[in-house]
């Protein structure tokens, strides 16, 4: 008995069908995989020093305004990895995402106009320096270093390649406490 062409073109677009359903399957199973890595945004946003701790702690601190979106910040984020586990236990690392309005106030006082933007700030939360942009690994080492001693930093406002961001006039109006305004 021969099987029409309609039924072999039924199968076949059956099987395309279960292919791309299992490619996509895998292709989400790898995405929520690698946000649980410590390369990735999320994992080291999530274990970074909250910033209301690194505030009162009285380390020097290392300051990252990043969003999950920028290219810049995720090309980095293997570099800060690496920085936060080798300087770590001496200093803050804290990441605040442009995203989130909660972080406005931030956001105006350190003058974030392009992310990744980061802060140095010394012991008593004093701004020290300053880098905007894709930075070589090499110049935010010597930059941490130095805040480490308490040194003036080799390399500040250093611009690199950056996402552009805008940030918001004003602060989300969901939040209760803003009275309508």
């Amino acid at each position: 008995m021969a099987v029409s062409s309609s039924g072999q073109g039924q199968r076949l677009r059956n099987f395309l069908l279960a292919l791309a359903a299992i490619a996509l399957g895998l292709s989400i199973y790898l995405g929520f995989a690698s946000s649980n890595q410590p390369t990735s945004l999320a994992y080291q946003a999530e274990h970074s020093t909250p910033w209301d701790v690194a505030q009162a702690n009285g380390q020097p601190t290392f300051l990252e305004f990043y969003a999950n979106w920028c290219g810049s910040c995720q090309a980095m984020a293997t570099d800060m990895a690496q920085l936060k586990q080798a300087y770590g236990d001496r200093l803050n690392f804290v990441m605040l995402n442009v995203d989130n309005s909660k972080w406005l106030p931030e956001i105006i006082r350190f003058g974030v106009d392009g992310i990744p933007h980061f802060v140095f700030l010394d012991q008593s939360g004093s701004e020290v320096g300053m880098a905007i942009g894709k930075q070589p690994v090499s110049v935010m080492e010597k930059n941490l270093n130095a805040l480490l001693q308490g040194q003036p930093l080799p390399y500040v406002q250093q611009s690199g390649q950056t996402s552009a961001f805008t940030a918001p006039l004003r602060a989300n109006s969901d939040d209760p406490r803003s009275h309508g305004g």
